[in-house]
């Protein structure tokens, strides 16, 4: 659980460059854009403990259009922003027909009792002109209590194809400035999305915005294909395709579209890819013989390495942040539980002791957290635990949850979830396991794999 504390103090953690480069773009503060505000006033504080969650309340007006092209997006870009912080569970924005302020001009002052008086403590306002396929977004955060702006005013400049990453931009600032956290808006989500009868689904690789929108298919269904994992960068992704009947690793260049096979041994099954942090090796289950262990591959040299040699499974291996560890899931102990092992290699060490099966292991970006499955006494769980095995919580219980994937700030957890008799979809809850949503998706999806924040 998480509660939600209004205080006041000074809020702008960290660089004013908050606010990343647009591929092919350019993104500049303007430093002009904030007052000096009061001597002694201190912007809000969102602060996210334990206890009872109250959302913030916050208002985000249309964006300004400051030319004819503008007036296109100047709706469509506070929608972005306004759905991204809703749809975290700790904004509740003050609807527009509940203003009496209205932002007609970026630079006007803001009538900070007007705000007051429908109760709105952050108010986000923006401009946006087009020239050509060209488009400039800006936008400033103020925090109504204490009367004063939060933090320098962003631009973004790009082209009007990325108009919705430029609003994502915008709610990233946003949401770093008041929380104090990274954002995950500006980041791309692969899964599964699946179509026709549940006795023959075809099933393709896709990738996403994380809020749903521009779906675009990266394989074409023939072959099965399941598990996707996204490199560091996001410019790879690498899954296990059925393609010759069996499972293989391919991995996918998403700039070129080009695919290969790797990590191929005679005889061999290989499948549950990932890769390292740095995205030069990638760590996988092979099965051959009756066995199923780790192994490693470089994926510059094409060199493999086998990291467990055991009668017993060990498959879904996840690196920590650093990439000193592996975290997987074994049944060496007799049941499915959780392990981890130095990233080389070596002897490993249990850290699920619950009742139940554990699967599915992945460490948070953070570093402090393992997110699994767990199923116990009929029921699927997402859960999350200490890197020691402590502090397991549950997140979630449904008949089929399985497969959690981080978000890039470690904050939210995605994951498949299916009905009893019902299609698989994606949904998202927060790590204190509030705020439990399902993501849009034009049809049946599974098997999510969050990328990390766009550059």
């Amino acid at each position: 659980m998480i509660q939600l504390f209004t205080r006041l103090r000074d809020m702008l953690r960290g660089p004013a460059g908050a606010a990343t480069m647009l591929a092919a773009t350019l993104v500049a503060t303007l430093p002009a854009l904030m007052p000096a505000g009061p001597a002694n006033a201190q912007p809000l504080r969102l602060q996210i403990t334990e206890g009872v969650i109250e959302p913030m309340p916050f208002a985000m007006p249309a964006f300004v259009p400051e030319d004819q092209g503008g007036a296109q997006y100047s709706e469509q870009l506070a929608r972005v922003v306004a759905n991204n912080l809703t749809n975290t569970g700790l904004f509740r924005e003050v609807p527009a027909q509940a203003h009496i302020a209205r932002v007609s001009s970026f630079d006007a002052s803001v009538s900070y009792s007007d705000w007051r008086a429908v109760n709105v403590q952050a108010l986000i306002t923006g401009a946006v002109s087009v020239q050509g396929n060209r488009m400039r977004v800006k936008f400033r955060l103020f925090d109504v209590v204490s009367g004063q702006q939060m933090g320098q005013g962003m631009q973004f400049e790009g082209t009007t194809t990325n108009w919705r990453r430029m609003g994502h931009k915008v709610s990233d600032a946003v949401y770093s400035r008041i929380t104090g956290e990274g954002g995950y808006f500006d980041s791309r989500v692969v899964f599964i999305a699946e179509s026709g009868p549940r006795d023959n689904r075809t099933k393709r690789l896709a990738i996403m915005d994380q809020d749903g929108a521009n779906v675009q298919h990266l394989t074409d269904g023939r072959d099965l294909v399941i598990a996707p994992r996204v490199s560091p960068n996001g410019d790879r992704v690498v899954y296990t395709s059925y393609a010759g009947g069996s499972p293989r690793i391919a991995l996918i260049n998403m700039q070129s579209g080009q695919r290969q096979n790797v990590g191929d041994q005679p005889g061999a099954m290989t499948f549950s890819p990932r890769f390292s942090p740095d995205g030069r090796q990638l760590v996988f289950s092979l099965a051959r013989g009756g066995n199923t262990d780790l192994y490693s591959l470089d994926l510059g040299s094409g060199q493999q390495r086998q990291l467990t040699a055991s009668p017993s499974i060990a498959t879904a291996p996840s690196f920590s942040p650093d990439g000193r560890f592996i975290t997987f899931e074994s049944d060496r102990s007799g049941t499915s539980q959780l392990y981890i092992m130095p990233a080389s290699g070596g002897e490993a060490r249990r850290i699920s002791f619950g009742q139940g099966r554990y699967s599915t292991p992945v460490w948070s970006p953070r570093g402090d957290l393992i997110a699994f499955t767990k199923s116990h006494a009929g029921r699927f769980h997402i859960g999350v635990m200490r890197t020691d095995g402590s502090e397991e919580r549950l997140l979630t219980a449904s008949f089929l949850d399985e497969g959690p994937t981080w978000a890039p700030n470690g904050r939210v957890v995605m994951f498949t979830r299916e009905a009893q008799g019902g299609d698989p979809a994606l949904f998202s809850v927060d790590v204190s396991g509030r705020n439990l949503r399902r993501v849009p998706t034009p049809g049946p999806a599974s098997d999510p794999a969050w990328g990390p924040l766009l550059p």
